[in-house]
């Protein structure tokens, strides 16, 4: 069920921010550095699929004029707990109204559910502050188009691709050498292939350095996550694979770093804090008074530095290898390993098999019903990537339920 579209009024003060996924770990964060800097931003949209008595709490503190619900059967639960003059509204059609109308929306909804709010921010003319890589990856040819429109820009949120953003305001496009992606190498850095073959769901949730939702914690565990930047990084800043490199740093200080021509690298670092890369995005190109991520350099002793290990983690040449692909090997490499993940937390597959239901989905992968290539990706709809997005997905649930057989 959905409702009619309700664009946000903006013509108050303070730069207006909607909010999308607001209870989950970027929503919730996000709505900690409004409240840092009072007066500078407003909050007019909020939405959730879950947590409604948080959602409700929410409405109440920031009294936006919209909360979208995922649900018909929410509607009446939030809407006895909003102030009076805050429309309710329902699904993807609320969602991408709520993502039109405000001059920064927060796309912070989890998975490919996020495709629709980066294309109606984008097509509006918006700025996108992204935290959602699943759309830009998955959704890579038409988030292109969008991105043409007038007036639209994307700032990314996630630390790594913030740094890259801010590091290069040191130089211009010609004067890029390679990205440098870190990685902190996740809870399983320095487990065997006998250790990595026991592993469970607790295991995998326990991310050495960031707190983040179930699915982006396991994907940091197979470096999954990491290719997914990888192919992200290539369509944000037009960068070619070959240029985009990933290195392990346990520390997760630096957040990532751009090397020049001339040899010069210019890194962007401070402590683990997702606010800082939040703020900076919702504040872009001004910086936030409050110092989140501030390092205490006199008990920083050291940093380190190693390459991945690419054969106990086959994730990421698996993302690399989608990416060179293109067109729409990225939505099924996307696909296939939400799938995978949640078969994993259901407990129905080892974590060793997620990288294994992702390599046989992705050989699945025949360029789509037209051969793929360069002219398809450049014809491509919302409905080619909604189509790959659930062929990729019957085809990992079927290698899903070939594994549990096998178990």
């Amino acid at each position: 069920m959905t409702t009619r579209r309700s664009p946000v009024p903006t013509d108050q003060g303070g730069r207006s921010v909607s909010v999308l996924g607001s209870t989950g770990s970027i929503g919730t964060q996000t709505l900690e550095v409004i409240r840092s800097e009072p007066g500078r931003f407003r909050v007019v949209a909020l939405s959730a699929r879950s947590s409604m008595e948080l959602l409700v709490a929410q409405a109440r503190e920031f009294r936006p004029e919209v909360v979208v619900v995922g649900h018909s059967s929410q509607v009446a639960e939030v809407r006895n707990g909003v102030p009076a003059d805050c429309e309710v509204l329902v699904g993807a059609e609320g969602l991408e109204g709520a993502a039109s109308g405000a001059d920064v929306v927060v796309n912070g909804v989890v998975g490919f559910a996020g495709l629709k709010v980066t294309l109606a921010a984008l097509g509006a003319g918006k700025r996108l502050a992204l935290a959602n890589k699943e759309s830009i990856i998955a959704g890579a040819p038409v988030v292109r188009q969008a991105r043409l429109t007038p007036g639209a820009e994307l700032v990314p949120v996630d630390s790594e691709h913030c740094a890259v953003h801010q590091c290069l305001r040191a130089g211009g496009p010609r004067e890029v050498s390679r990205l440098l992606l870190t990685a902190s190498g996740g809870p399983f850095r320095t487990w065997s292939a006998e250790q990595l073959a026991e592993v469970t769901v607790a295991d995998a949730l326990q991310h050495p350095t960031w707190s983040m939702g179930a699915k982006i914690t396991v994907d940091s565990s197979t470096l999954i996550n990491k290719g997914l930047e990888v192919i992200e990084a290539h369509e944000l800043f037009d960068v070619p694979y070959d240029a985009i490199d990933v290195v392990v740093h346990p520390q997760s200080i630096v957040h990532s770093m751009v090397e020049f021509t001339d040899g010069a690298v210019v890194a962007q670092l401070s402590e683990p804090d997702m606010r800082l890369p939040i703020g900076y995005a919702l504040s872009f190109p001004e910086r936030l008074a409050h110092p989140f991520g501030a390092i205490d350099w006199s008990g920083l002793q050291r940093l380190d530095f190693e390459p991945p290990d690419r054969s106990r983690f086959p994730g990421l040449d698996l993302a690399y290898a989608a990416g060179r692909t293109g067109d729409l090997a990225p939505a099924w490499l996307n696909a296939a390993n939400e799938v995978a993940v949640a078969a994993f937390l259901a407990g129905k597959i080892p974590w060793s098999a997620i990288a294994d239901v992702v390599k046989a989905t992705l050989d699945a992968y025949d360029g789509g019903h037209d051969g793929g290539g360069s002219g398809a990706e450049a014809g491509r709809t919302v409905d080619d990537v909604l189509e790959a997005d659930a062929s990729a997905r019957r085809v990992a649930e079927g290698h899903v339920d070939d594994r549990a057989r096998q178990s």
